[in-house]
């Protein structure tokens, strides 16, 4: 059955909400040594250095119909990297733009009004130094103001990142008014953060809703399903490990994930 259109509201001038998208994702594995743990901060900062996260928001703005202003990139020492674009507006061509809830494009070109916007993305690559879990972390932060809504970028996020752990967090600002003077302080529906991801996404993550409606805050957690520790040994395999030692890499491992998940530290099993 096809989705109701979603009624349009008449503007009087420009349409002064600001639509703020916080991503952040987690990628966990397991290096055994000293210098499988710099081998993998080193292949983080190869894969994810500043360039290529450049390459990754300028899809973003290119999906969001943004202008792009300037960019701004840095690759840290020892490791590390953060990019800063500012987007500016453009002329609308195209009466077609949607926010409705549904997925967005991985990409497809959405044309809209964007003004005082910005994408930020950071990265935070770290490993504990006996337990040989190390932590890739990378923030971006997509804020628009205008017609479009930064949810239209999250399934193409998603799909460039290999993320265990992904937290999301949208929140609407401000207010405009319609020809008649009513003030709106959302234009567009949402009901949960997950209606605007890909089924193959809502398939393969546990997910939890925190929402506060009223205040036009949501966000979800996302904590990959499948486990296959052939994906979380860095410099080493399967065969140089005992059966007892990896069950215990394991646990390390979904430890690891659970506390980051929950946003606490777990009391360690005896």
């Amino acid at each position: 059955m096809p989705k109701a259109k979603q009624r349009k509201i008449k503007l009087h001038g420009f349409n002064n909400l600001t639509k703020s998208l916080s991503f952040n994702i987690y990628d966990i594995c397991y290096a055994q040594t000293e210098e499988h743990r710099a081998e993998y901060i080193a292949y983080i900062d190869e894969v994810y250095n500043a360039t290529r996260l450049t390459q990754i928001i300028t899809e973003v703005a290119d999906i969001i119909g943004a202008n792009i202003l300037d960019v701004s990139q840095q690759d840290y020492e020892p490791q590390g990297a953060s990019v800063v674009m500012l987007i500016s507006e453009e002329p609308i061509v195209s009466e077609q733009v949607e926010n409705v809830e549904e997925p967005g494009p991985l990409p497809e070109t959405v044309l809209a009004h964007l003004d005082k916007s910005h994408i930020t993305v950071h990265t935070y690559p770290e490993s504990h130094p006996q337990g040989g879990i190390s932590t890739f972390r990378a923030d971006i932060d997509v804020s628009t103001c205008g017609r479009i809504s930064p949810l239209r970028a999250l399934n193409y996020l998603i799909h460039s990142f290999e993320s265990d752990i992904v937290t999301v967090d949208y929140r609407v600002r401000g207010f405009t008014r319609d020809i008649r003077g009513k003030k709106h302080y959302i234009d567009h529906k949402i009901n949960s953060i997950q209606n605007f991801l890909a089924s193959d996404t809502r398939e393969s993550y546990q997910m939890i809703d925190v929402n506060v409606y009223q205040e036009h805050i949501f966000h979800t957690k996302m904590l990959l399903k499948d486990f296959n520790i052939d994906n979380y040994l860095f410099g080493m395999g399967r065969g140089d490990y005992t059966a007892a030692e990896l069950k215990k890499i394991e646990r390390r491992l979904k430890r690891e994930m659970s506390e980051i998940f929950y946003g606490r530290n777990m009391v360690r099993a005896r």
